[in-house]
């Protein structure tokens, strides 16, 4: 995953040991729940068309990871959104 600098700055400050943790109150705790919930939902539901090798292809590479294949197809567009996914370059 990668980082932006507010993120590197952060996990630096931790790692030298100048954050002062505290316990979330429970309103916080709430609103970071509310927030993980928002952001694990899947609410838009698509269609799109597959070359049927492609189908097949990735329905074969599901099973060897032991998910179902819609959830693969959801993580590989993830990840992509993310910039986590990279082209080959000849």
């Amino acid at each position: 995953m990668k980082l932006d600098r507010e993120e590197k700055e952060i996990v630096e400050a931790y790692e030298k040991g100048r954050l002062n943790l505290r316990k979330p109150s429970k309103k916080e705790i709430e609103g970071i729940k509310g927030a993980a919930k928002k952001t694990m939902t899947k609410d838009r539901r698509i269609t799109i068309r597959l070359y049927d090798h492609d189908y097949q292809g990735i329905q074969k590479k599901a099973l060897e990871m032991g998910v179902p294949y819609q959830t693969l197809i959801s993580g590989i567009i993830h990840r992509y959104i993310e910039g986590d996914l990279i082209s080959k370059t000849s």
